[in-house]
Formats: C-alpha cells, structure tokens, sequence
C-alpha cells in the first residue's frame, strides 16, 4: 500500500499554496448553498430527479431545475467518505487518498499519437492504449494510471469498454477511466469483477474508478447522472471532474468561477450519496480560464494553478479527496 508524502501539515512541514483564507472558503460555500438553493441545477436524467425529490429538492419537472436545500448539501457532505484506497491488483501498488497526500497520475485523454515506427501523427488505436498502459505501469511517479487515450478503430458506443480491455491486460495499478453512460460504466465493472475475482471481491478492494463531467454552468446531464449513480451502487468511486472555464462558461472573476464549480461538485456529492449513503466520491477539476485572444482553455497558466491551489482547500474543506488537472 503506498502512501505518499504529505504536501504541507503543520508539525512536520512540506510545501504548500494556501490560496484562501478560513474566512474565504466559508464564504464560497455560504455562497454556493445559495445558489443551489435559489437558482439550482439542471439535471437531464428522469431518475435523478426522482432521487432528488423523494429526499426533499424542490423539483421543476418541466424545465428540469433542481433546488436543493441547505440542509441536503450539508447532510450529504458528511455521509461521503473522507478516504479511499484506489486498489491496484496486487497490494502494493495500492495508493491512499486522504487529507492532503499528494500523488500523480498521467494526463488523458490524448486525441492523437506519434507512431513510434513512422512518426506521423494519427489517431489513437486500441493497441496504442494496451501500449500506454503498460508505460504507466512501469513509470514509479505515477501513483494510479488513467487513460491516456482512447481506441479510435472500435465503435464509438463502447469505445471505453474496449479500452478498459485494453488497460486491464497491461497494468497492475489502479484504473480510472471515464465511462460515456451507465451502460458502459456496468460493463467495465463486470469486467473488473472478473480481474478482482468476484462482486464482492470487487466491492472490497475496488480496482477501478470512474470520471464524469458536469457541464457548465450549472448541468448535470443524463451521462453524468448515470455515471455517478451506477458508481455509488457497484461501490466504485466517481471522480467528478467539473469543467468550468472563468470569462466563457462561468465568471470572469475566479471567486465566481469557484462558486459556480463548487455548485456542480456539491451537488453530484448529494446525488451520489442520495442513491448509496457512503458511496466514495471524488472532488475534481479541470477548471481553468479561457484565453481571450484565442477562445480557449488555458491549461497551464498561471490562473488554472491558482484555482488548482484553491481547488485543492475547497476539498479539504468538505472532507473530500481531489483531483486536480493541469500542466
């Protein structure tokens, strides 16, 4: 089992970026309650709305908005857990998320690759993911392997089952993979079912974890629901990675960015937990601002570590394990 070092505690030191004040993340949150509450979220999926008004939301079946007292926010918060061993298939490349052990795991999810025969540059076979696996099993620097890429020459409907295949025959690390509905997200859990040993074998020492993403502002589309609910049920934690881009799809301000990414992580955290009390959750992020000149992402400037950094404190806040994105 492999714990990592810490990235600042008091006592022992280490390094660390305390880019919000006490003061500064309870504002957030007092902020993002309201805003759940007031304005709300849309959620795309029939049974995630069902969820949420058997536990109490406010529900406005026609246009599909969600509002979610104070109270839901703050039970739910407490029912997810704090920490989870992502569990790779022999115990030592087991690797431990709690409060503020840093690890690392590669980037995904590449569109392209450089052919080590030719050269050229060409889209991602499933061969390619078999060999980008076992690269990530053999790097020491990376604590759990995510898919660097995805098969281009299998149907796009199950693209993702092929590519867990794929990254369960090449590495031994703990798997994280993003499943595009719950069908897919069901069929990589049997197949890990498979490696584990078992259904419950599977639930003891889960080998897999799932990415979903939001869509911003405000969005909990159908794909991201199911993925979240199919994970709480098979007890496979669900990394929810919230895509907000400061100056297009939320504030130009970053406090405001921080409130709208808040809102959306807040609530997949009360869905998750509304389907399976104690189902492990992840707190994620590919939050960054948008380049002006060129309408894109800026992944890699100054402003992503900044909300990186402060990512990193408004899950620590909520007791949640993170996963920040960046270069």
């Amino acid at each position: 089992m492999r714990r990592n070092i810490h990235a600042g505690k008091l006592g022992s030191g280490g390094y660390s970026l305390n880019t919000l004040t006490d003061d500064e993340l309870y504002e957030i949150h007092m902020a993002t309650l309201e805003v759940l509450e007031k304005t709300g979220i849309f959620v795309e999926n029939e049974d995630a709305l069902e969820i949420f008004h058997a536990n109490g939301a406010i529900i406005d079946k026609k246009k599909k908005i969600v509002k979610l007292p104070p109270y839901m926010i703050e039970d739910t918060l407490r029912w997810a857990p704090p920490k989870f061993v992502m569990a790779g298939r022999r115990p030592e490349d087991d690797f431990v998320l709690e409060n503020n052990r840093v690890g690392f795991t590669n980037f995904g999810e590449g569109i392209l690759v450089n052919d080590l025969d030719t050269g050229e540059l060409r889209a991602p076979t499933k061969k390619d993911v078999a060999l980008s696996a076992k690269l990530g099993d053999f790097l020491s620097e990376v604590s759990v392997y995510n898919r660097a890429m995805g098969a281009h020459d299998v149907p796009a409907e199950v693209a993702p089952v092929h590519n867990a295949e794929a990254i369960f025959n090449n590495t031994t690390k703990h798997v994280m993979i993003g499943p595009f509905s719950g069908y897919q997200a069901r069929q990589i859990v049997k197949m890990a079912q498979v490696v584990a040993g078992g259904k419950e074998a599977l639930r003891e020492r889960p080998l897999v974890s799932f990415h979903t993403c939001p869509v911003s502002p405000l969005r909990l589309v159908n794909d991201t629901c199911e993925v979240i609910m199919e994970s709480a049920k098979a007890g496979m934690m669900a990394n929810i990675i919230t895509m907000a881009m400061a100056g297009a799809s939320s504030s130009i301000h970053l406090a405001g960015t921080l409130v709208d990414h808040n809102a959306e992580l807040l609530a997949s955290v009360a869905l998750s937990q509304l389907t399976v009390k104690g189902a492990p959750i992840m707190y994620g992020s590919s939050t960054t601002a948008m380049d002006l000149r060129f309408a894109s992402a800026t992944v890699g400037a100054p402003e992503c570590a900044i909300i990186n950094a402060a990512v990193a404190r408004l899950a620590r806040y909520n007791s949640l394990p993170s996963f920040v994105a960046g270069a």
